[in-house]
């Protein structure tokens, strides 16, 4: 017979319990969501700056890496082409040491020296030949040249081999470089995303109005004459190769910021600076910190004229020019153009003058 017992209720301090739980998670939940609230506007470009920042500093390393590998690459070029020669030189003498055998052979007899030379194990009579007294002065001196250039060339392949293997720890380098700045820079970019079309838009207009006041105040004063209501000295006018290479920098003004970058179509900050000199016919490293070496140094930013390289923060991983009336020409950031900019809004180090 079946049974048709009702179900055993639920304890009232069981419900209790399990009710005040659920309100304890609802509320856990929402205390959570209060704590973590969506970043404003402001907070997101601060955070999207810093992010550029360390890229532009990735960036710099990454240049640096790259320029070691093109020498590298022409070392081992170099070496490698010694070696080639080296290998041609050597062949023609043991040929001509080969020849003087023959003829020794054709005459009726050949020196017990050159039998051993010539035998499986030649390098091994090169080690004992300086012994032997009963070869010829002139067997003597071919024989001496092949210990030599095998000494050489023994030498320039073993420096060969070891330029290779720096030339695949700067490529590991570049890559692991490459994946830190494209790291950041996507990060940058998911931040970006999370705001509406309209505060990208507010972003990206207050920048644009940055940099029309600061190309205004650039262009406001001439170059060389005093600031009206300003103590300091006004930046004097560059001259001669520096003018050609500002000017140059002048004309890339709009010109987008892409990392690793040396023109003309794009540049990063330092890529920038060395494409400008080139216009000039002058040539300066490819790195800000290089950048950093060249040329006079100038301290106090009173004391920069127009056309000097201005770097900044303290590891020197940014370069731009000085433009005059406290502003810079440089080529800022991802997301941004090569524009003007107050000197102020970057930890300023020194200048150099090249």
């Amino acid at each position: 017979m079946a049974s048709h017992r009702r179900p055993k209720q639920p304890n009232r301090a069981r419900v209790t319990v399990l009710t005040a739980t659920a309100a304890a998670a609802v509320a856990l939940t929402s205390q959570t969501a209060q704590a973590d609230p969506k970043p404003t506007k402001n907070e997101v470009k601060a955070k999207v700056d810093k992010l550029y920042e360390e890229a532009e500093k990735a960036t710099e390393k990454l240049n640096g890496a790259k320029e070691q590998q093109g020498k590298l690459q022409k070392q081992i070029d170099t070496l490698q082409d010694k070696v080639a020669r080296g290998q041609d030189g050597l062949n023609e003498l043991r040929d001509a040491l080969g020849s003087v055998a023959s003829a020794q052979y054709r005459s009726g007899g050949m020196d017990p020296a050159l039998q051993l030379f010539l035998s499986s194990d030649p390098d091994d009579y090169l080690d004992q030949a300086s012994a032997l007294d009963q070869i010829g002065s002139k067997q003597a001196e071919a024989i001496s040249d092949i210990q030599a250039k095998q000494r050489t060339l023994a030498q320039q392949r073993k420096e060969a081999q070891e330029k290779l293997g720096d030339l695949a720890d700067t490529r590991e380098q570049l890559a692991s470089k490459k994946r830190e700045v494209q790291g950041k820079l996507n990060e940058a970019q998911r931040l970006l995303n999370s705001l509406t079309a309209q505060e990208r838009a507010e972003l990206k207009r207050a920048e644009q109005q940055r940099a029309d006041r600061a190309e205004e105040r650039a262009k406001l004063t001439p170059p060389g004459k005093p600031q009206a209501g300003q103590g300091e000295s006004a930046a004097k006018p560059a001259s001669g190769r520096v003018s050609s290479a500002y000017a140059a920098a002048q004309s890339k003004i709009g010109t987008p910021y892409v990392y690793g970058a040396s023109g003309p179509n794009s540049f990063d900050c330092s890529g920038f600076t060395s494409w400008a000199f080139a216009q000039a016919d002058v040539s300066i490293p490819r790195t800000s910190q290089a950048q950093a070496t060249i040329g006079t140094r100038i301290n106090s930013q009173s004391d920069l004229q127009v056309g000097d390289l201005v770097f900044f923060y303290s590891d020197l991983h940014h370069v731009g020019f000085y433009a005059g009336n406290g502003q810079i020409l440089h080529s800022p950031r991802t997301g941004a153009v090569v524009r003007y900019e107050s000197i102020n809004n970057m930890p300023y180090m020194f200048g150099v003058r090249v």
